[in-house]
């Protein structure tokens, strides 16, 4: 297959499109930013126990320009959607079989796993109970993390029998030491194989890349660049790792691929990425301007309302609404970052998500909405109250997202 050239990256609505040259100049309350760098370490997300758009309005004080990572490819094809985006949903279900009474020798054991169902039976390597069959909750079913202000959420949701979200949160400080926070989320293709080790590797590979450039001095919007073709030489290089006698004997499969979207966040600068529809949005803390989402989905709807071809009412009610146009993946077209920068002129809270999540909160009005007031301030509160939020809508779809308060406070920081 082969993906079509995504357009031109979107600004918040109010925005000015400029060259990046000229951004440094321009004037206003919120502008594409001209400097700052920095992080060092990221923590890994650690397991937390169990686990039970259309673009808004731009707020009057964020405005800023989308800037294309590189010069604008030819329009190609609209045979490179990718239609298989979605799998179906899976159930559960089987025959009832007599359990064989516990040994009681397993509980003897020290290191022993003990079943979460039936609380006697031992864990096998496989990760089911031998005694009743059970299947064992996964590491990445529900994960929580908090890295000073910075916060993630992600669980396996209520329809999926795996986690393919994946998140990589960080902080560190600029040259001139001014605080920085990092978030990184990928959401792996459910049709393409291996999808929750693509997403894992784009995310920890964007996340390094991220924290190594930063305190360099490179500009957060350049390492953001840099940080996504990082994230997809990353999922690339899992396409490699396949035996070319596997390859042969199922051409048919598509290779590992995700989506990705991340925000930089600086004591004065936000600077967001992405490739697919994973989405940022901003949301102030006084409520006293409106919210906006920041990016764009690389998906047939947004495709098809940038060209001008359908109305936005029509082309998100089409069934290929959300097939993708942009992913990460051996298989994709042509790789093209999209990135932002702004301004903006009051406290906020960025929010980093998949669509498990905005399905349930499309526009940037809904997302504040379901946002708690106090966000800010409690970030790993809020992440987990949003993540609630798509479970009890349903839960039709992993769920991540990541909140990073702006402006970045100092590592120290962190919900209380």
């Amino acid at each position: 297959m082969h993906p079509a050239a995504p357009h031109p990256t979107p600004a918040a609505p109010n925005a000015h499109a400029m060259p990046a040259s000229d951004a440094a100049s321009a004037g206003g309350p919120v502008h594409p930013a001209a400097a700052g760098q920095g992080p060092a370490a990221a923590d890994r997300p650690a397991p937390a126990p169990g686990a039970p758009a259309r673009p808004g309005a731009a707020p009057a004080g964020v405005q800023g320009t989308s800037v294309p990572a590189q010069p604008a490819a030819p329009a190609a094809p609209s045979g490179g959607v990718r239609l298989d985006r979605r799998a179906s949903d899976e159930g559960c279900g089987g025959d009832d079989y007599t359990l064989q009474a516990p040994d009681p020798r397993v509980a003897a054991e020290p290191h022993a796993a003990v079943c979460v169902a039936c609380r006697a039976g031992r864990v096998d390597d496989d990760g089911y109970c031998e005694n009743c069959g059970h299947a064992q909750p996964r590491e990445r079913d529900h994960m929580e993390q908090e890295c000073g202000p910075v916060a993630a959420v992600s669980d396996r949701g209520l329809r999926h029998h795996r986690n393919e979200d994946a998140f990589a949160v960080g902080t560190t400080t600029l040259p001139d030491g001014s605080p920085v926070s990092v978030a990184v989320v990928c959401d792996g293709v459910s049709s393409a194989t291996r999808p929750d080790e693509a997403s894992l590797a784009a995310s920890r590979a964007a996340n390094a890349s991220l924290l190594d450039a930063l305190p360099r001095g490179t500009h957060p919007q350049q390492a953001m660049h840099e940080a996504i073709l990082a994230a997809s030489e990353a999922v690339n290089a899992l396409a490699d790792e396949q035996p070319a006698e596997a390859r042969e004997h199922a051409p048919q499969q598509n290779a590992p691929a995700c989506t990705i979207v991340g925000a930089v966040v600086t004591a004065g600068l936000l600077v967001v990425g992405w490739v697919g529809d994973s989405r940022v949005y901003w949301i102030p803390v006084d409520r006293s301007a409106p919210p906006a989402r920041l990016t764009e989905d690389d998906s047939w709807a947004a495709q098809m309302v940038a060209a001008g071809l359908m109305g936005e009412a029509e082309a998100y009610a089409d069934h290929r609404a959300h097939a993708i146009t942009g992913w990460l993946g051996a298989d994709a077209y042509e790789l093209e970052p999209h990135t932002a920068a702004f301004k903006p002129d009051r406290p906020g809270v960025v929010v980093v998500c998949t669509d498990g999540l905005w399905n349930y909160a499309e526009s940037a009005d809904e997302m504040a909405e379901a946002m708690p007031a106090d966000a800010a301030a409690r970030p790993l509160h809020a992440a987990r109250v949003l993540v609630g939020h798509a479970l009890d809508g349903g839960g039709h779809d992993n769920v991540t997202v990541a909140l990073a308060p702006f402006p970045a406070a100092p590592r120290g920081a962190g919900s209380a």
